[in-house]
């Protein structure tokens, strides 16, 4: 489990470096990948079956449906890139990790330390990309890292969360990537790009 929260944790802070939109969808997918794999481990600690329906549902939503709907829209743009100051974001990344690695080892000891810490991390790395990225895919995968973050911040926790709290959540998820996706698509059909400080010019 410990490696794989070091890989989870890699792939939130390589995306802080990532301009190319393939590249970050293909990190995303990468996440996903590495979620299911911990709900299927902790479905063989606990012996819980409904771990190992959370372990599918993260492969055909997060590892299926949403990466592919993000390539699609991406496969359409012409070589578009994040314009962005990619050394201040993986240095406030790091800066977050100590910070998270300091607060909860010091303030939370008795629980799963490494693993909560992490998952703090990559919820908070998640943010900071849907606040400092102008590309509307990149946004999404900063919210699908803000989750995963989540969802493994839980997991730290209480070793599985019920079904029905990760039918909610992801049913949550699902709603809200296909809302962005919709965007990032008309976003393109009207101007050529998912970029949404564009946005700013339809202020009244």
């Amino acid at each position: 489990m410990t490696l794989l929260t070091i890989l989870l944790l890699a792939g939130a802070v390589l995306l802080t470096r990532v301009s190319c939109l393939r590249t970050a969808i293909g990190i995303l997918g990468f996440q996903s990948v590495i979620v299911a794999l911990a709900c299927s481990i902790i479905g063989i600690n606990t012996g819980e079956f409904h771990m190992y329906i959370a372990a599918a549902l993260t492969v055909i939503i997060k590892v299926g449906l949403i990466p592919y709907a993000l390539w699609k829209v991406a496969s359409q743009l012409k070589q578009e890139r994040e314009i962005a100051n990619f050394n201040i974001s993986f240095l406030l990344a790091i800066l977050v990790i100590i910070a998270s690695y300091g607060f909860v080892g010091r303030e939370l000891p008795l629980v799963s330390g490494e693993t909560l810490a992490a998952a703090v991390a990559i919820t908070a790395i998640g943010l900071l990309m849907i606040m400092t990225r102008r590309q509307a895919i990149l946004q999404v995968v900063g919210l699908i890292t803000m989750e995963n973050g989540l969802y493994l911040l839980g997991l730290s926790i209480t070793r599985g969360l019920p079904l029905i709290i990760e039918l909610g959540i992801f049913f949550d998820v699902l709603v809200a990537v296909v809302i962005l996706v919709i965007l990032a698509q008309r976003l393109k059909h009207s101007f050529e790009t998912t970029d949404t400080s564009i946005l700013n010019e339809l202020k009244g």
